[in-house]
């Protein structure tokens, strides 16, 4: 298992799978597991600096599937919780403030640590999905465009392959 893990990895490092690897990350990252996409486009664009715009359309394309995941896990969580069990008064007020807001809520899917709970708690309150996915998008390209853009700025230059 450890040595197919390892060709894996080694494959996707390679400068032609990059862009794809990338999306791979964005999406993956983009789910309720504890990862950031972030290295993996910085890495690229500092390998390749003329993949800036594309590594930064692909990230948000692959990280705004992730968050479209996640809204489906949420829609799917809320349908199994509310066969088993009422909602509580704070979880109510809660959910109140996030449906007022609505799909809007979904422009803070960049943060970290609750971004992508944002998207998971749109899906459980079956704000509209397409609506959700535009405010998601908009909100992670700022986020990918903004982050790789700095650290291009702090970290000028070019990495030898």
């Amino acid at each position: 298992m450890e040595a197919w893990l390892h060709s894996l990895l080694a494959t996707l490092s390679l400068p032609r799978y990059g862009l794809s690897t990338v999306f791979i990350v964005a999406l993956v990252s983009a789910t309720l597991l504890p990862m950031g996409s972030e290295p993996a486009v910085f890495g690229l664009v500092k390998l390749d600096p003329s993949l800036f715009w594309p590594a930064v359309l692909v990230a948000t394309a692959g990280n705004t599937c992730g968050g479209a995941i996640t809204w489906w896990m949420g829609y799917g969580a809320e349908r199994a919780y509310e066969h088993l069990t009422r909602r509580k008064r704070a979880e109510a007020r809660v959910l109140a403030w996030l449906e007022r807001f609505g799909p809007k809520a979904c422009l803070l899917s960049w943060l970290p640590v609750v971004g992508d709970p944002v998207c998971a708690v749109a899906g459980w309150l079956r704000l509209p999905f397409w609506p959700c996915v535009l405010y998601m998008a908009i909100g992670k390209f700022a986020r990918y465009l903004t982050l790789t853009g700095a650290l291009m700025w702090v970290f000028p230059g070019r990495f030898s392959p």
